[in-house]
């Protein structure tokens, strides 16, 4: 299934977080907080003619942004362009 977004919307997969510490502490995951960067995996053509961000590209979320839904199995989000504070 392919899903294209509409207005000014992209569709992005998290990039998960390590889940020890550099000095070798397993993290549990109720102590893990929800990543706040991931993937560009779809955008809207007003997005698209912007230029803004491109399919691939590695962004940084406000922390309650975007409306969580699963596709083919996976978890995506989906948030309005304004929410991403950068790319990576």
């Amino acid at each position: 299934m392919t899903f294209k977004p509409l207005g000014k919307r992209v569709l992005l997969e998290r990039i998960e977080e390590a889940t020890t510490t550099a000095s070798g502490i397993i993290i549990p995951d109720n102590a893990k907080e929800k990543p706040l960067s991931g993937v560009v995996r779809a955008v809207s053509p007003k997005v698209e003619e912007k230029g803004l961000v491109s399919i691939g590209d590695k962004v940084v979320f406000a922390k309650y942004a975007g409306t969580e839904l699963t596709i083919d199995g996976k978890p995506y989000l989906v948030m309005n362009i304004d929410d991403l504070l950068g790319v990576l």
